[in-house]
């Protein structure tokens, strides 16, 4: 898949743009603070439905502008489809080839992107919580059954700890009814990520051989609060958990089992990679971009749009080779960038814009 064109309107710091991109290798060129990330969220946001930057939707809007607008032509391999995504007071309006969508749902997975942001470097060493969104973003754009069960998980997880929190006297009956859907809904969230990492491993441990030249095995696994064996279902195995917590969580006045409390571990030749080094965490990081890229062909059939905020001057030029060498030709790619000298091997077919105080202008060739 790639995407053709874009058009922007009161998003970030740009009033309106009006883009066509190349079906390769894309540059958005420019110094610090310009706008040149805002065109990459924009990308993610039409994919998305929402910011990989900010929780806060004012954020988004152009200073003093109520709406904003996002509309792209995509290519996929069944033909051209029109998307287009409108941020008013009333929420998100979803639109595929101009049908308005009931659900955010239906609309998610229709454009499949992967971001890499110098952000993502942290992956190894940050919060759990970086560690769940990643799941949750790359699941969530392949098998759409996820964000369904994972928003009815969350809904009731919200119940759940408004009740704790707010009632001065406990009725163990409604307790056990929460319980009973938050097992139910959270059982499938764990099984959904579980399925998605043993498949993503397969692919992230050829990728990280290749990039650490043979020398290191990649492995993760999922951590989760649920003690589960093959005995006992995952369903039984969350109330027994829920059960054991209830004295806690009375107390704390909050849930502490469950998917919203799960990790993800990485090993490097059985090494927690969480003592590793820099450059060990670039490697595996790096990994597992490549690794999502190929699942996603997998699930999808087709290769999913590449968005890369400037990451190349945090790679050295070995791992940029080995990403350079996975996207060229075969996928549509956005770079940020503050300049191109630092970036080596670049394919001849491409097209660079510079991005100037919120301005872009596409760099046409002289010769």
């Amino acid at each position: 898949m790639w995407l053709e064109s874009l058009q922007i309107n009161h998003f970030r710091n740009y009033k309106q743009a009006d883009l066509t991109f190349h079906k390769g290798l894309n540059v958005f060129l420019g110094q610090n603070a310009q706008g040149k990330t805002n065109m990459l969220e924009s990308i993610y946001f039409l994919a998305l439905t929402r910011s990989h930057r900010t929780r806060t939707d004012k954020d988004l809007l152009q200073f003093q502008e109520k709406n904003l607008n996002i509309s792209g032509l995509l290519h996929r391999s069944t033909g051209k489809l029109p998307l287009d995504i409108e941020l008013t007071d009333s929420g998100r309006i979803t639109k595929i080839n101009h049908l308005k969508q009931s659900r955010l749902s239906d609309y998610i997975g229709h454009i499949n992107v992967i971001l890499f942001a110098p952000e993502d470097l942290q992956l190894v060493k940050g919060g759990p919580a970086l560690r769940r969104k990643f799941i949750d973003v790359e699941l969530g754009q392949i098998k759409p059954i996820y964000l369904s069960d994972l928003s009815h998980y969350n809904h009731i997880l919200k119940q759940r700890n408004a009740y704790l929190k707010n009632s001065e006297r406990v009725d163990i009956t409604y307790l056990s009814v929460l319980d009973q859907q938050l097992a139910d809904y959270g059982s499938k969230v764990i099984q959904h990520r579980i399925d998605f990492l043993k498949k993503l491993e397969v692919f992230a441990k050829e990728k990280h051989l290749d990039i650490s030249h043979q020398k290191e095995e990649l492995a993760f696994t999922y951590d989760s609060t649920i003690k589960f064996t093959e005995d006992v279902t995952l369903v039984d195995s969350f109330l027994t958990e829920l059960e054991k917590c209830r004295k806690r969580d009375l107390f704390k006045k909050n849930t502490g089992v469950g998917p919203h409390r799960d990790d993800i571990s990485f090993f490097i030749n059985g090494m927690n990679a969480h003592y590793g080094s820099q450059g060990q965490h670039r490697s595996l990081v790096l990994s597992l971009k490549l690794a999502e890229i190929e699942l996603m062909k997998e699930v999808t059939r087709e290769y999913p749009i590449l968005l890369l905020d400037d990451v190349m001057s945090e790679l050295d030029n070995d791992r940029q080779m080995k990403l350079l060498e996975t996207i060229s030709e075969k996928i549509q790619t956005f770079i940020t960038t503050t300049s191109l000298e630092h970036l080596h091997t670049l394919p001849e077919e491409l097209k660079i814009f510079h991005v100037s105080n919120g301005r872009i202008c596409e760099q046409f060739n002289t010769d």
